[in-house]
């Protein structure tokens, strides 16, 4: 009986070892097929968590829970969308509000710039913003936006002294500041060094070519870029190298059109144009730009001419704030319709004879006078 055991668990070894064989058979002809330009045999598909594309956030099938309305924009489906000739629409927000707003009109990708510096502080440029603040306008966006893929500016001065250095800021980016990925300007090889350290350190980047506004004292202040030969072969091979560095997309900023398709059709990731023209993948606009949101001259100075308003949000928002400040002056507002809140009759009553007894007949007299008005003058 013992030797029969014995052999019956011999045998169980043998199959699953068959079995093992079986499936590196199935691998190796399927390769070897490939190699000779022959068409596979057809295998079993891979399973769920084996098609897993990359994101920041895990996917239904690792973690339960509920299931939000729209699936969330990770680079696998950002990626399928690029592959089957999709426009990408991205939208630069910074707040809350933004992002909730961005969220809900289905946008793609929310970019958490540091033209926050402009556009939100007041500065003339993008220099003077810092990694806490940034941190700061991630988290808000985060917490707005569920379903685009959220991607951070790393601000001027956190990433440029070396790898390790970029590396710290982008975790925090990820970790603090709850974004999926990071973007970082410039095509330099520096820049290009640092790009690949993030990537092969796990973090996904989006490159930035052309107009790269860190670098306007370099380059002199807003100025669109690639007008010239050797500008123009510059921006295009920038481009290529941080693809090859691993960036699964690239911005391209303020160069002519000729320059973005050229680009687009060099590199194999998607191109989000913004002042580029319209033969890149996607688009990028600001938030307050493409709404109007802001009539002020600082802000009228700093709007780029490539940005098309799609509303006059400022006007509305000047109009409401001097129709209140009217209303309140002439006692208008409140009124009775926005004071909903009341005392019972004989609560009030105990509050003016309080007051009499303490000797404060003009707060009482002011009790019983907007009770007789509450009460509709009887």
């Amino acid at each position: 009986m013992a030797l029969r055991r014995a052999a019956q668990r011999l045998q169980g070894v043998a199959a699953s070892l068959t079995r093992r064989e079986m499936g590196l058979d199935a691998t190796r002809i399927a390769v070897a097929s490939s190699l000779r330009g022959l068409p596979p045999r057809e295998f079993p598909a891979p399973r769920a968590h084996q098609r897993r594309g990359m994101s920041h956030r895990p996917e239904d099938t690792v973690y339960g829970g509920p299931r939000p309305s729209e699936p969330r924009m990770t680079l696998k489906r950002l990626r399928a969308k690029y592959d089957a000739g999709e426009r990408i629409s991205v939208v630069t927000a910074y707040d809350y509000p933004s992002a909730v707003h961005v969220d809900m009109a289905g946008i793609d990708v929310a970019l958490v710039g540091d033209s926050a510096a402009m556009v939100v502080h007041g500065h003339d440029t993008t220099l003077p913003i810092t990694l806490d603040e940034m941190l700061s306008h991630c988290k808000a966006v985060s917490r707005g936006a569920t379903r685009p893929l959220l991607v951070g500016d790393l601000p001027f001065g956190s990433y440029e002294q070396s790898s390790a250095q970029a590396i710290d800021a982008a975790t925090r980016m990820l970790k603090e500041g709850g974004m999926d990925a990071v973007k970082l300007e410039g095509g330099s090889p520096s820049r290009v060094q640092t790009a690949k350290a993030l990537v092969d350190s796990g973090i996904a980047v989006m490159g930035h070519v052309g107009l790269t506004p860190q670098s306007i004292s370099v380059l002199g202040g807003f100025r669109p870029q690639g007008r010239s030969f050797e500008t123009a072969a510059q921006v295009v091979e920038r481009a290529m190298e941080l693809e090859r560095a691993g960036c699964f997309a690239v911005v391209v900023e303020c160069v002519p059109r000729t320059v973005a398709a050229a680009v687009t059709a060099a590199v194999s990731v998607p191109t989000i144009g913004i002042g580029a023209g319209d033969a890149t993948s996607g688009q990028v606009l600001v938030y307050h730009d493409l709404l109007g949101f802001m009539q002020h001259p600082h802000h009228a100075k700093v709007t780029p001419k490539f940005c098309k308003q799609y509303a006059n949000v400022g006007k509305v928002i000047t109009g409401a704030l001097e129709r209140f400040k009217t209303e309140v002056e002439s006692g208008e507002f409140p009124g009775m319709s926005y004071s909903p809140y009341r005392v019972s009759d004989e609560d009030s009553n105990r509050l003016v004879r309080l007051l009499e007894q303490k000797g404060l007949d003009a707060a009482a007299e002011a009790v019983l006078d907007l009770r007789y008005r509450e009460d509709g003058g009887k």
